[in-house]
């Protein structure tokens, strides 16, 4: 495994993350994680170097932290950074914040978070997080020995994200979405690299948006088999953020043990400055060729479920992508249809999903495009 430098802090961690928001689960149903794989698979990646596991309050309908929990038994949780966040979204009082991280605790089954995050800021959280002065109260569970290190993860646009890290001068890191399709995207490539250049450590989310850049369309991959050097169209995502100097860890949502040893494998070839020019070129090709495919800029995280009316809103836009980028109407129309209840067409526009959409996609627009194009 190779291992980078995190910001200014004087640990290392291992180029590759265990993200525990897409672990294996039963019979389609996200909050039954297959706990006997799960387990399995974080104590292969701990026995192979992986030393950053990232998990949350939400992931997994809840259980995500407590199958990390189990699985950081019998030794592995000393050979681990452990990070989880805040759900800052449930947080309306300060005691909200105790009883949370006091429950992750619990959960976890540990006497202390080494990376603890304030989870999904965008303008309104942040506002929230002032006005309950959780960085006050984050700093006193430092003291505390409950949390190591103190940062966050984003989801708005470059201003507020430069805001945030202005506002306070002691954070340790924060987490963005960044990959080669999202340069401008969030915080972006510029809020990369502000955050390298005030000291934070830097951990990459949605490496491959959502596993979305792993099975390319003939266009795409067409691209990608011009290359000298072959590797897989996940591969190519990783290292195109592991050649940057300023990306501290690049965490990936592994769903299967493949997945998993792929990555592992991939990370041990990994290194800053390792792709050429013309490397990095046919990169620029291909996210061009994407641009040009894909209608939707969902990454399939989740947060805009579950719908207040069981509209499905991931599947919808991945159904309705997948048909414009790999050409395959009639076969994702049937796929549509078997939703039921769960299309597009049973939105009621109330606004909950736009409310909590970390791309602040006009959800319900493109709903009615959805449904307009699979049922008109």
């Amino acid at each position: 495994m190779q291992y980078r430098k995190f910001g200014k802090l004087d640990v290392a961690v291992s180029a590759l993350g265990f993200g525990l928001m897409r672990l294996p689960v039963i019979d389609n149903d996200n909050s039954r994680i297959d706990e006997k794989e799960a387990i399995r698979m974080i104590r292969y990646a701990i026995d192979n170097g992986v030393n950053y596991l990232d998990t949350a309050w939400p992931y997994h309908g809840g259980n995500s932290e407590i199958v990390t929990g189990k699985a950081l038994k019998e030794g592995y949780r000393e050979r681990t950074f452990l990070a989880t966040k805040l759900p800052t979204w449930l947080i309306n009082e300060k005691e909200d914040m105790d009883k949370y991280l006091n429950e992750q605790l619990k959960k976890l089954q540990t006497d202390h978070i080494d990376f603890y995050l304030l989870h999904a800021l965008d303008k309104n959280k942040w506002e929230n997080m002032k006005r309950v002065d959780a960085l006050a109260w984050a700093e006193k569970k430092k003291q505390e020995g409950k949390i190591r290190y103190i940062g966050f993860s984003f989801h708005d646009e470059f201003p507020i994200f430069k805001e945030i890290i202005d506002y306070y001068d002691r954070w340790d890191f924060c987490q963005i979405q960044y990959n080669y399709m999202d340069i401008d995207v969030q915080a972006g490539e510029k809020g990369l690299k502000y955050a390298a250049s005030k000291g934070l450590g830097v951990v990459i989310m949605e490496p491959i948006r959502g596993g979305r850049l792993a099975n390319p369309p003939k266009a795409v991959q067409e691209i990608w088999d011009t290359a000298k050097v072959k590797r897989s169209p996940a591969e190519w995502a990783l290292q195109w953020l592991w050649n940057q100097p300023e990306v501290s860890v690049v965490l990936s949502g592994m769903s299967t043990f493949e997945q998993l040893k792929e990555n592992i494998e991939s990370a041990n070839r990994s290194g800053i400055g390792t792709l050429t020019s013309e490397e990095l070129e046919i990169v620029a090709r291909v996210r061009n060729k994407y641009k040009e495919l894909s209608p939707i800029a969902c990454t399939g995280c989740n947060y805009c479920m579950p719908c207040p009316n069981g509209v499905n809103i991931p599947r919808n836009f991945e159904l309705y992508n997948e048909a414009h980028m790999y050409n395959i109407y009639e076969a994702n129309r049937k796929a549509y249809e078997d939703l039921g209840d769960a299309k597009a067409s049973s939105c009621i526009e109330c606004g909950n999903c736009e409310s909590v959409c970390p791309q602040h996609l006009p959800i319900i627009e493109y709903l009615k495009e959805v449904a307009s194009y699979f049922e008109g």
